[in-house]
């Protein structure tokens, strides 16, 4: 029986995935720490393609501020693949999302409803407290090596 897949179309399809997203890939929900106004959380992040090309930009420096009265927007450099869209059925604050219309991200720490144009990325780990501060401000997020992690435990 011939292989599925030629050594050839295996090797171009693996060298198109960026290699942090490569080895991210494979790791069971991968961690972000964000950092801005002095306090520093994390979320865990889902699998799916548009978190793989995040994670991808990872780390990055941008501008977190207030929109609207229940989240937190973050302009990303350039648009994500949109390739992990599936339909969200339990809302919850705390949820990163994002945003299709303006390909940003969307960290939601009060009640929100799911319209089709939004992609979970992840969750936020603790309380929804430190998307409470009002205001614009410089945001810094890191992947979480996992091997740190361990080391530091």
């Amino acid at each position: 029986m011939p292989p599925l897949l030629s050594r050839r179309s295996l090797l171009v399809g693996v060298l198109a995935i960026p290699a942090v997203a490569r080895a991210q890939a494979t790791e069971a929900s991968a961690r972000v720490r964000c950092s801005f106004a002095g306090h520093d959380f994390t979320y865990r992040l889902a699998e799916n393609p548009t978190v793989t090309d995040f994670i991808s930009l990872l780390p990055l420096d941008l501008t977190i501020m207030d929109f609207l009265t229940n989240e937190k927007i973050a302009h990303l450099p350039r648009r994500l693949v949109e390739a992990g869209l599936v339909d969200i059925n339990f809302e919850t604050p705390g949820d990163l999302c994002y945003f299709l219309g303006w390909g940003s991200l969307a960290s939601f720490h009060d009640s929100y409803v799911y319209r089709r144009d939004l992609i979970r990325r992840g969750r936020i780990e603790g309380g929804v407290a430190p998307l409470l501060v009002r205001g614009e401000f410089p945001l810094r997020l890191e992947l979480i090596n996992p091997s740190q992690e361990k080391e530091n435990a």
